[in-house]
């Protein structure tokens, strides 16, 4: 299964098309000392969490993440919570955001063991507000589905989207102080990196 979801994966490095029918979203990193977008959303609970109420607490961390069937987020969010002291010894606080619907989050949660909120990202508007949000061809959308994989279902959505898994790190005074952005989704920014950035 897991070589299945690899080969999977490994279909969105290819050029995305356009469609004809919606006008495709394109991702681009905000940047180094632009104001943070605010948000608020469920996590797995049915929890709200709002980004104002984050930093009154200290810096926050924002770590976006396509889905628990992606071997790499699972494996990103299990060193997350492996090395989760190291983030908040700094006071920050850690939030991860994903586009999958709640039942999903669950079974990331159980996946990765993560004690750290993840949010449903209704709509995608917290991916499009931070640019991480990226149209997937239809071709691509069908291959996905051959390999098990249904994106709109497992999101709960209209379209077939995804974020680049890019972090940001936001200062308590709302501004963005560290951006990690790539869309080669294989590539993940280490704790040790963001640990040093706040």
């Amino acid at each position: 299964m897991y070589s299945v979801l690899r080969a999977a994966c490994g279909l969105l490095l290819a050029p995305l098309a356009v469609s004809a029918q919606t006008a495709p979203l394109s991702a681009s990193p905000l940047k180094v000392g632009e104001s943070a977008p605010a948000f608020a959303a469920k996590d797995a609970n049915g929890q709200s969490v709002e980004l104002s109420k984050l930093l009154r607490k200290g810096p926050v961390v924002l770590y976006f993440y396509r889905g628990q069937w992606c071997p790499y987020c699972n494996k990103q969010l299990s060193q997350l919570q492996d090395s989760l002291q190291m983030l908040t010894a700094k006071g920050a606080q850690v939030v991860v955001v994903s586009p999958e619907t709640q039942d999903n989050i669950g079974k990331t949660v159980d996946k990765t063991s993560a004690t750290f909120p993840i949010l449903h990202d209704q709509d995608f508007a917290i991916m499009k507000a931070y640019r991480t949000a990226f149209s997937v061809d239809a071709a691509t959308a069908r291959k996905y589905q051959g390999f098990g994989l249904d994106l709109r279902a497992a999101n709960g959505a209209s379209q077939d989207v995804l974020p680049v898994p890019a972090t940001y790190v936001i200062g308590r005074n709302g501004k963005i102080k560290f951006v990690y952005f790539n869309p080669d989704y294989r590539q993940r920014v280490s704790v040790k990196q963001v640990a040093q950035a706040l």
